[in-house]
């Protein structure tokens, strides 16, 4: 799937045919449980725990419309996915730049946004999906055990930045939008990840990292750094 500008809804794409599906299959056994002869005060408490899982995957599954509020984005770096910051730290980054690069990795729970967007403007150049453990996400050892996709972005100036998606400890699927090639913007979806999990940044050595520890950050709007 390319990186052109798709259209915007308030429910994530990602989420139509499970919310479908819940959505019927939830009717029908309310449907069941109050006719009568089965009728009774334990129809009445399905009912509320129905309406509250279906609430809670509507909220799992928004889609905010979000706009980067600068113009300038030259060198900008900007946050990827909504949640905490769990890990800023210069690391040896061993699956594509084999060099030193800054990490910056944010935790996303179950009541955050789980649409990702592209950090910064460029073009992608190499994209790879690694199968791997099911650690939680806001573990250390996710970023090098648990399953994952890496897209790597060069930028207009020749920088090259790596957004890793990560799975969590309940999370199974990771999507990711982009094919190499593709053209890519700050506002841009990059994919989704379902449930708890985690997207790590490798930034080139130099980068101003302009956000701190346990710092709550949101996708498309907070600036995680400024490039050299």
């Amino acid at each position: 799937m390319s990186a052109k500008e798709k259209k915007e809804t308030a429910i994530n794409r990602e989420g139509f045919t499970t919310l479908l599906v819940t959505a019927a299959v939830l009717a029908v056994i309310n449907i069941v449980l109050f006719i009568p002869g089965i009728y009774g005060i334990g129809s009445w408490i399905f009912l509320a725990v129905s309406l509250i899982v279906f609430l809670l995957l509507l909220n799992f599954f928004r889609n905010p419309c979000r706009h980067f509020p600068s113009d300038d984005r030259d060198k900008v770096v900007v946050a990827s996915a909504d949640g905490v910051i769990v890990a800023i730290e210069e690391v040896d980054e061993t699956e594509y730049f084999h060099d030193r690069r800054i990490l910056v990795s944010t935790f996303m729970n179950l009541f955050d946004v789980h649409a990702n967007w592209y950090p910064v403007n460029g073009t992608v150049r190499k994209i790879s999906h690694q199968e791997g453990s099911f650690h939680a996400a806001d573990k250390p050892k996710s970023s090098t055990e648990n399953e994952r996709s890496m897209v790597v972005i060069e930028t207009e100036d020749g920088q090259e930045v790596m957004v890793r998606q990560i799975a969590g400890l309940m999370a199974r699927r990771i999507v990711t939008y982009p094919s190499v090639g593709d053209k890519c913007r700050i506002d841009q979806h990059l994919g989704f990840i379902k449930l708890g999990s985690r997207v790590d940044i490798y930034l080139p050595l130099g980068s101003l990292v302009c956000v701190k520890m346990d710092e709550k950050v949101k996708a498309d709007l907070t600036i995680l750094a400024k490039l050299p």
